[in-house]
């Protein structure tokens, strides 16, 4: 997409959290200019933050919408069907793209809630968007033009990297790698910060020397001309310290364990659509 192009696009934003905001402070960092970008929201005080940065705001869906070339639903997946069904007219008189951020909303649940030519782009992006720094996978319908694709592309870069899939089942396997996976490594930092202050860190040092290695390790697997798995040879000494580590982890099974983990993550996320599959 040209960047001519990009100037042009409207964007409307149906929700204000986290996560929308996120995809704000990127696209304002990206060169997109405030008075493209429109959001609602129920909470006041969330548009009045968005508002302090000359993005467009209203209570009002229907307004944000209208004329929109993009319209991303940054809302809970409980209230997307409430929230579709009233604009349901104005989308089917329109030619605009459809961006879902809710876990566990399927295609076939957008389809039917809006029409059967809309154009739909599901994505599962990841909190780390928060600081530009996200990961995002994104599956496109067949109503989706090329241009279309390539906006959604542009829009979800602008807080990270991007993914596109083949087939929208793998949703569940994204969610629990790269949508749930924030967590396993805060907790596996949490837990490394805990062991290092009982041999004897005080809690300041372990804190910034845990958090910057893997900080270093992420960007050294990123930055590294192979894989993850010759890295971490690379750095293990036999009988040094580091194999002795490793060696204590594959004693406790942790490969195991963590394919256990993301299973059961994959599992939740399937379950988790059903309910949303059988609504009318």
């Amino acid at each position: 997409m040209s960047e001519n192009r990009k100037k042009n696009n409207s964007i409307a934003f149906i929700g204000a959290g986290n996560m929308a905001s996120a995809l704000i402070d990127g696209l304002l960092a990206d060169g997109w200019k405030a008075d493209q970008i429109r959001t609602s929201d129920t909470d006041q005080a969330r548009l009045d933050l968005l508002g302090q940065k000359r993005v467009i705001t209203s209570s009002d869906n229907s307004a944000v919408v209208s004329g929109a070339d993009a319209i991303i639903l940054a809302v809970k997946p409980q209230v997307m069907q409430d929230v579709l069904k009233p604009l349901k007219e104005s989308l089917e008189s329109s030619s605009c793209l459809l961006i879902s951020i809710a876990a566990g909303i399927t295609m076939d649940n957008l389809q039917s809630w809006t029409h059967p030519e809309q154009a739909i782009v599901r994505c599962m992006p990841n909190t780390p968007a928060l600081v530009q720094l996200g990961a995002s996978a994104l599956f496109a319908n067949a109503q989706c033009s090329d241009e279309q694709r390539q906006l959604a592309n542009n829009l979800l870069k602008a807080v990270g990297v991007v993914s596109w899939l083949k087939q929208e089942s793998d949703m569940a396997a994204v969610t629990a790698l790269s949508g749930s996976g924030p967590a396993y490594f805060f907790l596996l930092i949490e837990a490394m910060q805990e062991a290092a202050i009982e041999l004897g860190l005080d809690k300041k040092t372990a804190e910034l020397l845990c958090q910057q290695t893997a900080l270093g390790a992420a960007r050294l697997a990123q930055n590294s001309n192979v894989d993850v798995s010759e890295l971490r040879r690379r750095v293990t000494s036999p009988g040094g310290t580091t194999e002795a580590a490793l060696r204590q982890f594959e004693s406790d099974d942790f490969n195991a364990m963590v394919a256990r983990a993301l299973a059961k993550a994959a599992q939740r996320s399937r379950e988790l659509a059903e309910p949303a599959s059988d609504t009318e």
